[in-house]
């Protein structure tokens, strides 16, 4: 039986490994300062032993990768709006962080590091879809954060022989997405705000295009990653290859809900993208990664936990 660190294991992507984990019977610990992750995530997962702690501190990060055999770095402020109000914290978090992780990961005798990069890091280049090989553009402080952590793990593997492989994520969204924060996934807010009679806010003009991932494709991605041969030192995209405008999103999300009324549109937010879309033929080839669930079966799953009444903890 493995035994799995997921760093951020109380928030939204990391609560859904934790939980598939925890299924598959293998051994979890979580670490986390709640700082934006929540107690209650962690009920999926019965058993996962939780460390409080901020991994900026490295006597945080050796504690909690002492006898592990995999980590799955997912602890973050993932949020371009919050980084550019606030670059310092969101550096503290996002680079800082990763450092402590990888130093304390590597001394502890980890088998491999799988690292949550982002999308975000091929910034406003008009090629379509976007593939690794492509040179990066980050827009904003958060962009930028995320690449170094990858730069990192990348540079780890070659000079350490430390095994790191680096996931970029493609606008991933599904239950647990907290609807309450600013900084949340459209989806989760257009949702929230359709159920509740409000009209959301659409930053820009809507038809800036996304690809919409639900997170139980990320959790297949990463934990194939753990485990497939050759990929040390790789960066790969893990989404579904499609994309849509924010526009059609609403659209479609109006007529599931029923909810009435339009959008607010407002001024295009500084550091945001304005198309997105992964070419994810890296992740078949390497990972055998394909979606295991669509876009629209997940916009489904996703509506029918922020309609349920009792908010249970839902399963990847």
């Amino acid at each position: 039986m493995s035994i799995y660190l997921v760093t951020g294991g109380a928030g939204f992507i990391g609560s859904h490994l934790a939980a598939e984990l925890t299924r598959r019977g293998d051994r979890v610990r979580v670490v986390d300062n709640l700082s934006t992750g929540k107690r209650q995530n962690l009920a999926a997962a019965p058993g996962a032993e939780l460390v409080e702690g901020d991994l900026a501190d490295v006597d945080v990060a050796r504690r909690a990768v002492a006898g592990v055999d995999y980590v799955l770095h997912q602890a973050a402020i993932p949020s371009v709006p919050r980084s550019v109000q606030d670059p310092i914290t969101s550096n503290r978090s996002n680079i800082d962080a990763t450092l402590s992780v990888l130093v304390a990961a590597r001394d502890a005798g980890v088998k491999r590091l799988v690292y949550a990069g982002s999308s975000s890091a091929y910034g406003d280049t008009p090629t379509l879809p976007k593939h690794e090989d492509m040179a990066t553009s980050p827009l904003s402080p958060y962009a930028l954060q995320k690449l170094v952590g990858e730069q990192y793990g990348r540079m780890f593997t070659r000079l350490y022989g430390f095994e790191t492989v680096t996931i970029r994520y493609f606008n991933v969204f599904g239950p647990r997405q907290d609807p309450s924060s600013p900084y949340s996934g459209v989806i989760s807010l257009f949702i929230s705000a359709l159920v509740e009679g409000r009209s959301p806010t659409i930053f820009g003009d809507g038809e800036q295009t996304r690809d919409f991932t639900y997170v139980a494709n990320v959790v297949d991605g990463v934990l194939r990653a753990c485990h497939a041969p050759r990929v040390a030192g790789e960066t790969i995209n893990v989404a579904t290859g499609g994309r849509i405008s924010l526009n059609d999103l609403f659209a479609t999300l109006k007529a599931l809900t029923g909810g009435a009324g339009d959008p607010i549109y407002a001024e295009a937010r500084a550091g945001d993208v304005k198309h997105s879309q992964a070419d994810i033929s890296k992740a078949h080839r390497l990972l055998g990664y394909e979606p295991i669930v669509s876009f629209e079966e997940g916009l489904k799953r996703t509506l029918d936990w922020h309609q349920s009444s009792e908010r249970a903890p839902a399963a990847s």
